[in-house]
């Protein structure tokens, strides 16, 4: 068993640590989907108790890996309604956990009230202000830029004049991407707009600034969501990287502009070599995903985006032999670990029912046939909800249609 000292090698906060059960810190998950529910798990196997604040919906608080903290958002404000749970007497029993962030919001806590929360509980190692200039999209292709990493053709207008000004020079579909993702997802469920003329823009622009959101006009890349990759990696305090980890996607839904609902594990040294340029030009610590798209005009690979947090899809990753959770962990809290080295490659990650309404639209336009798709589903396959020894998570999320229709 650990001691408190054992388990904290590294001066990342001097809170002294209660033994809990097997002598290891808790865990507490800020935010997150499957990305939270896949977390909660690895470390819960791995003898850690978890526990978790979200949205009331969130689907990681059915988990019998994981006790839910009933945390209410005051005014729609869920950063500082976090924060304030966080530094306050309601979390006293908490003192001494590790602190992960799942989401976007989450980072934000972690970054704006790191001195306050490093008396409470252990954090990750990080930069702040590079994770907060890859969190906005605007600085993250800015800085893709000055590394010379391929970025789609972008512009910056923060009225309609100026939209108007930049009309002869935009191309179609355009993307309003906001600068901030999760404030937008929080305002319209959706991460972007795709636009296919000037009037739409303005109608799209003006009524995402009458929100108070700031954006940014983006070129959509053609070809299919095939072409779509990411890599993962840690990056040390010296900003190298202690593993590197490649996968694609095969299907998303809706087409051309949802979530993923198919990947597979690869290896792609072009794609680990750019996302790197990016990480050392920003200055990243800790976890960082990069995602970029093969563009069929000129055979590049141009930047989506970067996170530098567990993703959705780090149940494929774990299973993949990567269990970054428990990584990301051991190193918090000093535990000793064997360095990630070699992963199954070939391996996927599939959502049933909305790859199959993704098959639906393809077949619409008559790019995927039943056996095609058949075919390509006659796999061995990872579920980031599904869990034989933990149903209710999936249970919940198949019963949301009638949930909701009951509601109504």
């Amino acid at each position: 068993m650990l001691s408190a000292t054992d388990e904290c090698t590294r001066p990342i906060n001097s809170v002294p640590v209660t033994e809990r059960g097997a002598g290891l810190p808790p865990a507490i998950l800020l935010g997150g989907g499957a990305n939270a529910l896949s977390v909660a798990r690895c470390l819960a196997g791995a003898g850690v108790s978890v526990y978790a604040i979200n949205e009331p919906e969130a689907y990681v608080r059915y988990s019998r890996h994981c006790q839910w903290l009933s945390v209410p958002v005051v005014e729609q404000d869920i950063e500082g309604s976090w924060a304030r749970y966080l530094l306050g007497p309601e979390s006293d029993h908490l003192q001494g956990a590790v602190l992960l962030s799942c989401s976007d919001a989450g980072i934000q806590v972690i970054a704006r009230h790191r001195e306050a929360l490093e008396h409470r509980f252990r954090l990750d190692d990080s930069n702040r202000e590079a994770q907060g200039r890859v969190l906005d999209k605007l600085t993250t292709y800015q800085e893709a830029r000055i590394a010379g990493v391929p970025t789609p053709r972008f512009w910056v207008a923060e009225s309609s004049e100026q939209v108007v000004a930049l009309r002869e020079a935009l191309v179609y579909p355009l993307l309003v991407k906001p600068r901030l993702s999760h404030l937008f997802e929080e305002r319209f469920g959706k991460k972007f707009v795709v636009v296919n003329d000037f009037d739409e823009l303005l109608a799209t622009f003006d009524a995402v600034s009458e929100a108070g959101i700031e954006t940014l006009l983006m070129e959509l890349i053609p070809g299919g969501d095939d072409l779509l990759c990411s890599y993962y990696t840690y990056l040390d305090e010296q900003g190298q990287p202690l593993f590197h980890f490649t996968k694609r996607i095969i299907r998303r839904f809706p087409v051309g502009m949802g979530t993923a609902c198919y990947h597979i594990t690869d290896w792609n040294p072009e794609v680990a070599k750019l996302a790197l340029k990016l990480c050392g030009q920003v200055g990243l610590r800790g976890l960082a995903n990069v995602e970029f798209k093969r563009d069929p005009r000129d055979g590049q690979l141009k930047l989506i985006e970067c996170n530098a947090r567990f993703t959705a899809s780090n149940c494929l990753v774990a299973g993949s032999g990567f269990d970054l959770a428990s990584f990301v962990y051991n190193r918090i809290v000093g535990r000793p670990q064997q360095p990630l080295e070699k992963y199954h490659q070939g391996m996927r990650l599939w959502d049933p029912i909305r790859d199959f309404e993704a098959f639906l639209e393809l077949r619409r336009r008559g790019e995927l046939s039943f056996l095609g798709w058949l075919r390509s589903i006659l796999h061995f396959q990872t579920f980031a909800y599904f869990q034989w020894t933990d149903p209710l998570p999936a249970l919940m999320r198949i019963s949301k249609p009638l949930r909701n229709l009951f509601a109504r």
